[in-house]
């Protein structure tokens, strides 16, 4: 996925100077960052699973991805209003009607959905957490005190190995701060660019 925005980067033209990812985003960002550029993290999914979880989800991953209907059968039993406010509310976050409606959109959408499998199925982070040390650009991770999708102490932790890195946590937000409130965290965005 980081080389084909790098191509879509590279074929547009654009010039980019700040990457800014969310959950699985933030792994893109940092593959895909150069030393000139700056990389800002929320609640970044930045560790493996471990112990049996570890050894499972992947290959749980890679067969539900590779078995027909999969999506189909997720998109029609997981869409209702309710279960998409359960599947946020997991996340530590609330949102209000209008952004859960879109969630909805996003779950009903079999696309989004076979997708977001298939990049579950292929994703391995071992290579870039095993080369955060060596990572230059100047990064800002800011996790949400309530996410309960990927714990705040992830991008603590992966602060701590990237050399030039700044790490915040937001009180009372969860997985979704951005979204939860959009003002506080484009004020630490731009502070620190």
């Amino acid at each position: 996925m980081a080389q084909d925005l790098a191509t879509l980067i590279a074929s547009e033209d654009w010039q980019v100077d700040t990457i800014i990812g969310h959950s699985a985003g933030v792994a893109l960002a940092l593959e895909l960052g150069k030393p000139d550029q700056k990389i800002i993290g929320i609640n970044g999914a930045l560790s493996t699973f471990k112990g049996v979880a570890g050894f499972l989800f992947p290959k749980m991953a890679k067969l539900l991805a590779a078995t027909p209907f999969t999506a189909d059968i997720f998109s029609a039993t997981a869409s209702s209003r309710e279960n998409v406010a359960r599947l946020i509310e997991n996340t530590g976050s609330t949102l209000g009607p209008k952004e859960l409606a879109f969630y909805q959109r996003l779950v009903k959408d079999r696309t989004h959905v076979d997708g977001t499998l298939a990049m579950m199925a292929q994703w391995e982070l071992d290579p870039l957490l095993d080369r955060l040390p060596n990572i230059a650009m100047q990064t800002l991770l800011l996790a949400g005190a309530n996410d309960r999708a990927v714990p705040p102490e992830t991008s603590r932790k992966a602060a701590q190995k990237l050399p030039h890195a700044e790490f915040e946590l937001i009180p009372k937000l969860g997985h979704l701060m951005h979204e939860e409130d959009p003002q506080l965290i484009a004020d630490r965005i731009n502070a620190f660019l």
